[in-house]
């Protein structure tokens, strides 16, 4: 059978290699006085809180499970848009946001809206995998240019012009980053903007992570800068529903009915329970809820990467938002006597029952060096996993 040059392009998406690894060394160790700690997937311990799962229920019990429009409740593109004026003081009409099966739909019908075969995207190096493969899922191409911790590992408007060349369409952000934690200067990110804009290219932000941040300097959505900018958002984090499947896209006005027409064709729609779920988090009450869990994540981390220094996994750039800590591991490579991060994730994996990812699924540029840790699990967790850590030293 002839497998098609798009799907071969596509690489293996490591996080869950090393997800699979874990998870069979995890059921070798079941009843033991060390079960495997897992700090590799960035999935909340949290999930939905009680009223949106009551929301569920009610939906299903009333059997509001039929198709919606493509685009999402029109109830839940207006509780978005009382979101982002609460959140973050932004008007975003209701009519700009799109409502997807997760924000990996949101990513596709993006790609899928504005690039062509060919076109090309800058992107952050180390930034998240999948991102990049929608592109080449749209044949185009991801650039992922090198970045540094003076940079916050995001991309520069220097950087941007330096790369643009004749096939450049425009740039894939994101802010928070996974797997760096780290959002974009506001100051920079309108720079990288403005170039993009002088040569009629695109920005589109994934801000999946920003209702998880941390310092209110980085703590503001891109929307803010124009309607021209493309923002992809999520249920999954913040709002704790990460399997239910459901994210969205703003888009600027010309865009709803080209991302319309793709969303009817590819998903008809997105989950229609999900949909009547997520109204529910909106309510004072999992607002309230939502803000002491951000609370709890900031806790984690301040907690965590302190410790993570004090062993030698420094940590360059104290993330200010999501669940994520970038660490570099050469020193720990040195002492586990292996060549970089993924032989190093196989050690602490088997010596210390510890699950972690390795740099290698988030770009090139001295990705070997790093490891991330996620700090989306609970306290108890996360002291074990530093007392294991401890005791691989010398």
């Amino acid at each position: 059978m002839k497998i098609s040059g798009r799907a071969q392009r596509i690489e293996p998406f490591y996080v869950m290699e090393v997800a699979k690894a874990a998870a069979a060394l995890a059921r070798e160790a079941a009843g033991s006085d060390r079960p495997m700690v897992f700090l590799n997937i960035g999935e909340p311990d949290f999930t939905a809180p009680p009223l949106v799962k009551a929301a569920a229920e009610r939906a299903l019990h009333d059997g509001a499970t039929q198709y919606t429009q493509a685009t999402g409740l029109p109830r839940l593109r207006e509780r978005i848009s009382d979101w982002y004026l609460s959140r973050f003081g932004l008007q975003v009409p209701a009519s700009r946001i799109v409502v997807t099966a997760g924000a990996s739909a949101a990513l596709q019908l993006a790609c899928l809206a504005l690039i062509e075969s060919g076109d090309e995207v800058l992107m952050p190096d180390p930034s998240y995998p999948c991102n990049r493969h929608f592109v080449s899922a749209a044949d185009g191409r991801a650039v992922l240019i090198p970045t540094t911790a003076v940079e916050r590992f995001q991309l520069s408007a220097d950087k941007v012009q330096a790369a643009w060349g004749p096939h450049t369409r425009g740039v894939l952000l994101a802010s928070p980053s996974n797997p760096t934690g780290t959002s974009i200067d506001p100051a920079e990110l309108r720079r990288i903007h403005q170039v993009v804009s002088q040569r009629g290219g695109i920005t589109l932000i994934d801000e999946i992570y920003l209702g998880l941040s941390f310092d209110e300097r980085y703590g503001q959505s891109a929307l803010a800068l124009d309607e021209n900018i493309i923002s992809i958002n999520s249920f999954s984090k913040y709002f704790s529903m990460t399997g239910w499947r459901l994210g969205w896209l703003v888009v600027p006005p010309q865009l709803v009915d080209v991302v319309e027409r793709l969303a009817q064709h590819l998903f008809i729609c997105p989950s229609t329970l999900a949909q009547h779920a997520a109204l529910a988090c909106f309510e004072p009450d999992s607002l309230a809820e939502y803000e002491r869990r951000r609370a709890e994540f900031k806790a984690r981390r301040d907690y965590f990467i302190p410790a993570l220094n004090a062993l030698g996994l420094t940590v360059p750039v104290l993330p200010d938002g999501g669940f994520y800590a970038w660490a570099d591991c050469s020193a720990l490579c040195q002492q586990l006597g292996v060549a970089d991060s993924w032989d190093a994730s196989f050690e602490i994996m088997r010596r210390a029952h510890l699950a972690v990812t390795p740099g290698r699924d988030f770009g090139v540029a001295e990705t070997g060096r790093f490891i991330r840790f996620s700090t989306a699990s609970s306290m108890a967790a996360l002291q074990t996993a530093i007392a294991r850590l401890g005791a691989l030293q010398p």
